[in-house]
């Protein structure tokens, strides 16, 4: 097994992963509105983000923790069977 992809049974405490990066769109944000029912403006619209207090518009909780769970996956491979 490469080291990219150690598997579960790989990977050491204290191991470090490197950083990855997703390019996430403004588009992408409002398709993830509509699926998930959450049109919070405050995740599509920069003005009122701002008047909030945001630096700009955030993504949504859940999508960020499907980007990490899509990081984990790629990083560790999936589980032998």
């Amino acid at each position: 097994m490469s080291s990219a992809n150690p598997g579960y049974h790989g990977i050491e405490a204290g191991a470090e992963i490197a950083p990855r990066q997703y390019q996430v769109t403004r588009a992408d944000l409002v398709r993830y509105a509509g699926a998930s029912g959450d049109f919070n403006v405050i995740h599509w619209n920069e003005r009122i983000a701002k008047a909030v207090g945001l630096p700009d518009v955030i993504a949504h909780g859940m999508y960020t923790m499907a980007l990490a769970g899509r990081f984990l996956t790629e990083w560790a491979g999936t589980r032998p069977r």
